[in-house]
Formats: structure tokens, C-alpha cells, sequence
């Protein structure tokens, strides 16, 4: 989530190829569109003890998701994370290893952030957090960012899209808690998105790639105001919009949703939206002492908190985004399951009700995994 720059650069997100996966022009088709899960946990939840099963049978989650209709994987990248050995560098390489190996493209997510960057908070690294001279935190966000894809090229990694911060609502790197109250200071805010963009289209350059540049904003009602701020100063450079949508923390309904997505693709035709985050419990019974996040207030009437439910939510919510224009859905943390390891919040998960493997039955594979497979209405040519 960085960017500021000028309308030099919006010619050239124009002129970026696109890349195997990706939507076209006229609207999405099943070829170009995004069908992505946010893999983040799985290297962590097998070093745990998980195991993820098909049939009964243990098997590769990458290559469970790849099987059923996944082309893209979303990773996470914090600063500095002392508290974790897992969401550095050396575990985002193994992720994009893993999401290679299987055939599938990889959206890199910048956090700026020792820890969660959420629409609530997007708290400065430690090794940031003295810098007051927002050139100084600008060179520093882009030379981080230049150099973590350059890392990735040289091993052969990098990623097809990047994510220039991760729900990014609030002032990019702040030291406090988003106050809703207080504006963004959008010249500090430029200047430091201008810096991250610039570093992944040069860090493109030099190494004769073109990852394209995403910016994410948390529930769609807060994007359009978002994207006009930002692009009232100089914020243009941009090739994807990445929405975060879950009823529970919104205030529209998935029409809301549809209307919002609409509205993005004529105001800015040079940019695909995609849904980045979303997610639907298949149950609301918890495996550990982990609060589950989705529990009753995250239903949606009409569908249950049952696999059906499940599977059927997202299909809908699917058809919803391809006829607004959008260009893909990523699922949040679909094998974040249960597991014997601790957290600073408690032991196993507070997602396992809203993965897609069932923790009653040893993690078995779960039937909403099929919404990426189902037969949708697509757009006329």
C-alpha cells in the first residue's frame, strides 16, 4: 500500500501486458479471472501437526487447491515479526515455491508492518518507527520493497502481483491506532504509496518482469471515497483493486458489494477489482480455545452455517462479483484448521469454522472448496 506518483506513471500500468490469469477488458470469462485462496497459515499448520485430507487420504494442500480450481495464492509479508518464525521472507519463499510447483500464480501482500496491518491499524516497523521525515520513511518503504523482490527474482520467485499494503484504510505506517475521526494526511500517504509502486515497476524493470501493482482497501464501502483521495494526489499507477468484503464488519449487502465493484470499473477502466479477502463460516461450532471471528453475527440469511451454506454463499457471491465486472475472489485463510499450537490469543485457530477441511473428521476436504469449479454465467464477448 504505498503510492503518490504522478500521471507519468499512469500510461504505464496501461501498458503492461497481461499476464496468463487476469481479466479482460470487455469483462471477466473463466479463463481470466482470479480464483485465489490466501495460503499464509499452511506452512505454519503443518509444521503444527495438520494434516489435510481428500478422500480420506493425506494429501498436498497446494496441490488439493490447485486440483479444484485455484490459479492464484496470496502470501503475506511482515517487516520484522519477532513474535513469529513464520509470514518473513524465507517462509514467503517457501509458499511461492509450493504455489509454483502446482502451477499457480502468486500475489506477494506487503503489511509495512512487524504485525497485522488491517483497516484498523497500520502500525510502523520497529526499525521505521523513528524516521520523521517522510522522504526519509518514503526512500526506506521503496528500497525494502526493491529489495525483497529483487531477493525473490534472484531465487527465481517473483511474484506475478504485488500488494502495496494490506487494507490499507487508515495512514500507511502510523504509529497509532486509526482514529476514523482523523483524515489521512494524503500528502505523507503519496508519497510513501508512490515509493512502494515505484519499487515494484523498477524492481520490474530491472529484472524484465512486470508484476502488477495492486492497492487493498477494507469493505466496499469505504473504497470509492478512498480511491478518489488517492487519486486526487497523483495516486494513478495501479493495475488491480483489491476490496477485503465480510457482512459481518460491512455495512453493504453483497448488492452493495456489486454496486461498488460497478462503480470502480468505470471510474478507473485501467484497473481489475477483485474481492482479495472474503470468507463464510460452515459451522459454528469451535475445536479449541480459540474464539472463532466468523460466529452467528456473520450470517447472511438464506445460508446456514452448514457446508451447503457455505458452498452456496460463495457461489452466489462468485456469480454476484462477475456480473458487477469484477475479475476475481480470493478466500481468506481456507486452511487455517485447528491445530496443537498456541497463539497470543489461545490454542489452535479462530477460523477453523470458515476453512474449507473439517476438523470433526480429521480435516477431510469440504464441499465449498467446489465454488471455484461451479458452472457460472459469464459475460457475452
Amino acid at each position: 500500500m504505498p503510492h503518490r506518483s504522478t500521471i507519468r506513471r499512469g500510461a504505464l500500468a496501461l501498458a503492461l501486458a497481461l499476464p496468463a490469469v487476469g481479466a479482460c477488458a470487455a469483462g471477466p470469462s473463466r479463463e481470466h479471472f482470479y480464483f485465489g485462496a490466501d495460503l499464509s497459515y499452511v506452512n505454519e499448520m503443518e509444521d503444527c501437526g495438520v494434516v489435510y485430507r481428500e478422500g480420506g487420504q493425506p494429501k498436498d494442500p497446494y496441490a488439493i487447491f490447485k486440483e479444484h480450481g485455484a490459479n492464484l495464492v496470496r502470501v503475506r509479508l511482515w517487516n520484522d515479526a519477532r513474535w513469529t518464525r513464520y509470514s518473513d521472507l524465507a517462509d514467503v519463499k517457501e509458499t511461492i515455491r509450493r504455489a509454483r510447483a502446482q502451477g499457480m500464480q502468486v500475489l506477494l501482500d506487503f503489511h509495512y508492518s512487524d504485525d497485522w496491518a488491517d483497516g484498523d491499524k497500520q502500525i510502523v516497523p520497529k526499525a521505521w518507527a523513528g524516521i520523521a521525515d517522510t522522504e526519509d520513511l518514503a526512500r526506506t518503504l521503496y528500497n525494502y520493497t526493491y529489495d525483497v523482490l529483487l531477493a525473490l527474482d534472484r531465487a527465481g520467485l517473483m511474484p506475478e502481483q504485488v500488494q502495496v499494503g494490506n487494507e490499507s484504510n487508515s495512514d500507511l505506517a502510523s504509529t497509532v491506532h486509526w482514529d476514523k475521526k482523523a483524515p489521512i494526511d494524503w500528502e505523507r500517504n503519496a508519497a510513501l504509496f508512490d515509493a512502494g509502486i515505484r519499487a515494484v515497476r523498477d524492481a520490474g524493470r530491472a529484472t524484465g518482469t512486470a508484476p502488477k501493482v495492486m492497492l487493498h482497501i477494507a469493505q466496499p464501502e469505504n473504497v470509492p471515497k478512498w480511491f478518489a483521495d488517492a487519486a486526487a494526489h497523483g495516486v494513478v499507477d495501479y493495475d488491480l483493486i483489491g476490496i477485503s468484503y465480510y457482512r459481518k464488519w460491512s455495512t453493504r449487502t453483497e448488492q452493495g458489494l456489486a454496486d461498488t465493484i460497478a462503480l470502480m470499473r468505470r471510474t478507473y477502466p485501467q484497473a481489475e477489482v477483485v474481492v482479495v479477502e472474503t470468507a463464510y463460516p460452515w459451522t459454528r461450532d469451535s475445536a479449541d480455545s480459540h474464539h472463532n471471528l466468523l460466529g452467528e453475527d456473520a450470517l447472511v440469511p438464506g445460508y446456514p452455517a452448514t457446508p451447503e451454506g457455505q458452498l452456496r454463499y460463495l457461489v452466489d457471491l462468485t456469480q454476484t462479483i462477475i456480473d458487477a465486472g469484477g475479475s476475481g475472489i480470493v478466500y481468506w485463510e481456507p486452511a487455517w484448521t485447528t491445530s496443537a499450537c498456541k497463539t497470543r490469543w489461545g490454542q489452535g485457530s479462530a477460523w477453523e469454522n470458515a476453512t474449507f477441511f473439517d476438523f470433526r473428521r480429521g480435516n477431510e476436504l469440504l464441499p465449498g472448496i467446489g465454488y471455484m469449479r461451479h458452472d457460472y454465467r459469464w459475460p457475452q464477448p
